[in-house]
């Protein structure tokens, strides 16, 4: 899966959400979960489960975003697969 993740650093005042690129979000088209810095990627796959109104397509863009987002903040990630996010379905 051709992942659309990449770093997004901005320095000076506080980077809001709409200042955001699409590309730092696991979910860039429905621009939810923002993978900026490594808590950021924690949180998106604690919450990862709780994304409404995405498809399976989504789901697996998502998850590639989020490995390699996973990767460039040092994260460590056991799960090869978003089934094994989350509650069973």
């Amino acid at each position: 899966m051709k992942t659309t993740w990449k770093p997004h650093t901005k320095h000076g005042d506080l980077t809001k959400r709409s200042d955001l690129p699409d590309s730092v979000y696991a979910f860039p088209d429905k621009r939810k979960e923002p993978l900026t810095d490594a808590d950021h990627v924690r949180n998106a796959l604690a919450r990862f489960d709780q994304v409404e109104d995405v498809t399976d397509d989504d789901r697996d863009l998502a998850f590639a975003n989020i490995k390699k987002a996973a990767q460039h903040y040092h994260v460590d990630m056991t799960e090869k697969d978003w089934h094994e996010l989350g509650k069973p379905r």
